[in-house]
């Protein structure tokens, strides 16, 4: 390289002038909305409005029947409940994501205070990073990253990883324009902001700075757009529409019903009075029916399903900033995942060692495995970090360091060789040479020696043999046999290094004029260096696709590399044909429309650019895809941004994480996988929790309607009911919402975002279950009517039957123990219920898995019941309730449990597979 004194860089003046004309080197932190504004937007799920409607007709009622004298205070107890249920399922979400942003501003810091050498009036000086302004000559080192973009002056070896860009983890970079690569996805002059010196040094000229980078022109729109709609938001609207006209039909139809029997059987004249007073109690009864008929829990249900889900998924590594991000991973159906870092370890290792003669060993007395050891240790400027035992860390060159490893992994210290062994001489690598070069001083041979690596078509050409079993052999006669076996490695997109060797028993030169002047060399053999594919990928990805998911590769490899790393994932096999692999250049040129009839069936894309991954992502929208994203680049921001889930790892750039929904901390795409597994057994809960709440609700509004049209009080108080929304809304949805996932939901396809949340079989349990706890309730208020029961003893099936219909016989007002009874009864035929609940749609026992949920789901049902009874008990007058005997209790839960025992006949007879 030139002597850095060759260039004179900015002067004092020129610095401030070029920082106020092209700004300062940092990216311009992301605006965030106000605290205040984060927790309004938890106001505009579509049923938290629904609840909202709820609460100002039930503040209405509540103050009518109070100032009418018809209720006591505690008729505010109702429009108390909905409002806590709103806090509750709102400020649970805002401090579960208000806490979830606090550990992400923690992993994601950036230092802008790390110092970099700079040139300026001719001297070298440290600057920290955020000093740097376009113009500045920058020196660049290995290890260092790249402080900003710009143009190399000077370059000597200088390899890039580029991989936080274009996926590309080792990039050669010159200034030679007969060296330049035509498909290289950025100039080979060109070193950009973010990326890192892996070989060599170079001098840079500053050619932008901060936002204006490639690297902060990512970032710049990398930010989540909170305002996307997930597909629950959408089909909660859908729901929380049924559920508004639904009670506005049953509302209409009380008034029209009422008011129709009321005039129709009016005799003379009309009593104004009498009529009004008739016409505001039933449009009371029919707000309350509106009322009654909104699923207060659900909201909560949702929400605490989110937070739970959220809270497991952090234990699993999965750092979730977004709540509804963990429901919307189970809706997936496409994953555009990147390569390098992803799926493969981005650590470059020996895929195979083949030193002719000794293969993959090396015998540990041998003047060959001597050679090779050694040549390995000293020829090499890469070192290994043993800071943790337990994860040893090559540093400096990927390639080198991928050697060292090896050695590593045969038992071999190379310190110990390299500082044994003085080096005489030393050609290091070069774009220009394509090979190292060293001459040592063994220790171990006691001689001289010549060690070279490099690209083996290179190293066999200065090589006059070829080392085997049998001697020495010739080596044009090996050069065939040679060439056929790095073509096997290299379609296997792997690296290659050819090794060779002289003992010097002379003093002719070595180099001369920067080459070797050798060229009697023994060839040893090859290493063929690969970045493996993580471990737990094929399993992973086989899991998703078995789930129904799709896997498109999106990476700036090369096609060989991108079809390769596809076949080891078990993504591309031999039935793939060349149409679903394109290059970023073909897919730019390509229209949408001819994309949009192939987008569906391709599996790689590869040399590809930021835009055209948020282009496929788009694409596959626009075919009604749910589109999962990871990555760990700068590169990968604008698709993170523009799927409906974005996915970072726990190592990836700054503007990655920003841009995702949820972090992956282990790297791991196993955890992706189970966070669609989480994503769909949420979404069960909540089905589970609509099928449990939407019963009770039916139940209530027929009860409510059909007393309107009889003309008789409802048999549960104001402060009955709120007790039953508190235990079977929040308490329930507490219990449904803890149950733990079920890898099972892992058989079946990915569910239709169009489709509503409430499925045909969960509407057919909804109104058959409903229905008939109406039909069993109504019957036992009547037998209670004609009936003094003081004990459930006394109860008898055929007076049961007989007063079902019997209008005719006198009745008598309801005993205060009988009211105790019905309350009872209806609370224990919704507990019971629940256990189906928990078994819906799994065609398996409420029983099973319990031992997993029994700190969530068991843990709760006693606590209802422990509740139920405390009320009995001792609520008194203010729950109008008086406690119910031993016997009695026992009764109930024995007779009320014949809604658990139908439930489980009922699955046994179902089929045991698992489905939707």
């Amino acid at each position: 390289m030139k002597n850095t004194a060759h260039y004179q860089g900015l002067t004092e003046k020129q610095v401030l002038e070029n920082r106020d004309k092209y700004g300062v080197n940092i990216l311009t932190p992301p605006e965030k909305e106000p605290l205040w504004k984060q927790f309004l937007e938890k106001f505009s799920d579509p049923i938290i409005k629904i609840l909202l409607v709820a609460l100002v007709l039930s503040v209405g009622v509540a103050c009518y029947q109070f100032f009418s004298g018809a209720e006591p205070a505690s008729v505010f107890l109702e429009p108390v409940g909905i409002l806590v249920a709103i806090l509750l399922a709102t400020c649970v979400g805002f401090a579960f994501e208000v806490s979830a942003n606090k550990k992400f501003e923690i992993l994601n810091q950036v230092n802008d205070d790390t110092m970099v050498q700079v040139i300026r009036g001719g001297n070298i000086c440290e600057i920290p990073r955020r000093d740097v302004v376009v113009g500045d000559v920058v020196v660049l080192n290995t290890g260092e990253e790249i402080p900003a973009d710009g143009v190399l002056l000077d370059a000597v070896s200088l390899q890039v990883n580029e991989s936080t860009l274009t996926g590309e983890p080792l990039i050669s970079k010159t200034t030679v324009e007969a060296e330049f690569k035509p498909d290289a996805t950025y100039p080979s002059n060109h070193v950009l902001k973010g990326t890192t010196v892996v070989d060599g040094h170079g001098v840079m000229e500053v050619k932008a700075v901060g936002d204006k980078t490639e690297y902060g022109k990512v970032y710049e729109g990398s930010q989540i757009d909170n305002k996307v709609e997930t597909p629950l938001n959408r089909q909660l609207s859908r729901l929380g529409d049924l559920i508004t006209w639904a009670s506005y039909a049953i509302a209409a139809l009380i008034i029209i019903g009422r008011l129709t029997l009321y005039f129709t059987r009016l005799e003379g004249a009309v009593d104004w009075l009498a009529a009004g007073s008739y016409i505001l109690n039933t449009i009371m009864i029919a707000v309350t029916v509106i009322v009654v008929t909104v699923p207060e829990g659900l909201p909560m249900s949702v929400t605490l399903s989110l937070a739970l889900s959220m809270k497991s998924m952090l234990k699993a590594n999965n750092l979730v900033r977004k709540m509804h991000a963990c429901e919307t991973m189970g809706a997936a159906t496409v994953i555009c995942t990147d390569k390098t870092g992803t799926l493969t370890r981005n650590q470059m290792n020996v895929y195979k060692a083949n030193f002719y003669g000794l293969g993959d060993a090396l015998p540990a007395d041998d003047e060959l495995g001597n050679l090779i050891r050694e040549g390995i240790a000293v020829n090499s400027t890469a070192f290994l970090d043993y800071a943790d035992p337990e994860h040893i860390k090559a540093l400096g060159n990927p390639t080198e360091g991928a050697l060292l490893l090896w050695l590593h992994g045969q038992g071999v210290n190379y310190l110990d060789l390299r500082e044994n062994a003085r080096v005489l001489e030393q050609l290091t690598f070069s774009t220009e040479r394509k090979y190292m070069a060293t001459v040592v001083d063994s220790p171990l041979l006691g001689k001289k020696v010549l060690y070279v690596k490099g690209a083996p078509e290179i190293v066999l050409g200065n090589c006059a043999t070829v080392r085997t079993p049998n001697g020495e052999t010739d080596a044009a006669a090996m050069r065939p046999a040679i060439e056929e076996q790095l073509l096997a490695y290299q379609n296997q997109a792997m690296r290659t290094l050819g090794f060779a060797y002289r003992i010097l028993d002379d003093d002719a030169p070595v180099f001369q004029d920067g080459k070797l002047a050798r060229h009697d060399l023994v060839y040893l053999g090859i290493t063929a260096i690969s970045d493996p594919v993580r471990d737990d990928v094929p399993q992973a990805v086989k899991d998703c696709m078995d789930a129904g998911i799709s896997i498109k590769i999106v990476t700036g490899d090369t096609p060989g590399t991108a079809r390769e790393i596809g076949r080891q994932i078990g993504l591309w096999t031999e039935a793939d044909t060349p149409d679903r692999l394109m290059t970023g250049v073909e897919f730019e040129r390509t229209p949408d429309g001819e994309l949009l009839d192939r987008v569906m069936d391709l599996k790689i894309m590869c040399r590809a650019r930021p835009m055209d991954k948020e282009r496929l992502v788009k694409l596959l929208q626009r075919k009604g895809q749910v589109v999962a994203v990871t990555g760990d680049g700068t590169n990968d921001a604008p698709a993170l941004n523009a799927a409906q889930v974005g996915l970072s790892m726990g190592d990836g750039t700054t503007v990655a994480k920003e841009a995702s929904a949820i972090t992956i901390l282990d790297n791991s795409f196993m955890s992706i996988s189970r966070a669609v597994m989480w994503g769909r057994s949420l979404y069960r809960n909540i089905q589970r929790f609509i099928v449990f709440q939407m019963t009770i609700n039916v139940a209530a509004c027929l009860i409510v309607l059909i007393g309107a049209f009889l003309g008789t009080e409802s048999p549960l108080t104001v402060t009955q009911m709120l007790w039953v929304n508190l235990i079977m809304d929040t308490f329930a949805a507490l219990a449904l919402a803890s149950l733990p996932p079920d890898e099972r939901v892992m058989r079946d396809p990915p569910r239709k975002t169009t489709d509503h949340i409430i499925t045909r079989p969960m509407g057919r349990d909804i109104l058959g279950v409903g229905i008939l706890f109406v039909a069993f309730l109504f019957g036992l208020l009547q037998y209670f009517k004609h009936a003094d029961i003081t004990s459930l003893t006394q109860f008898s099936v055929s007076g049961y039957l007989g007063s079902y219909l019997d209008f005719s016989s006198p009745e008598h007002a309801l005993t205060p123990y009988e009211l105790s009874l019905f309350f009872t009864v209806f609370v224990l035929l919704q507990f019971w219920n629940m256990f189906n609940a928990k078994a819906f749609n799994t065609h398996r026992s409420a029983f099973a898995r319990m031992g997993a949920s029994i700190g969530g789901f068991g843990l709760v049902a006693l606590l209802i019941l422990a509740g139920q009874y405390l009320i009995v008990t001792f609520g008194g007058k203010m729950f109008n309730v008086v406690p119910l005997s031993w016997t009695d209790w026992g009764l109930i839960l024995a007779g009320t449990s014949i809604v658990l025992w139908i439930g489980e006949f009922i699955r046994m007879l179902g089929s045991p597979n698992h489905k939707s």
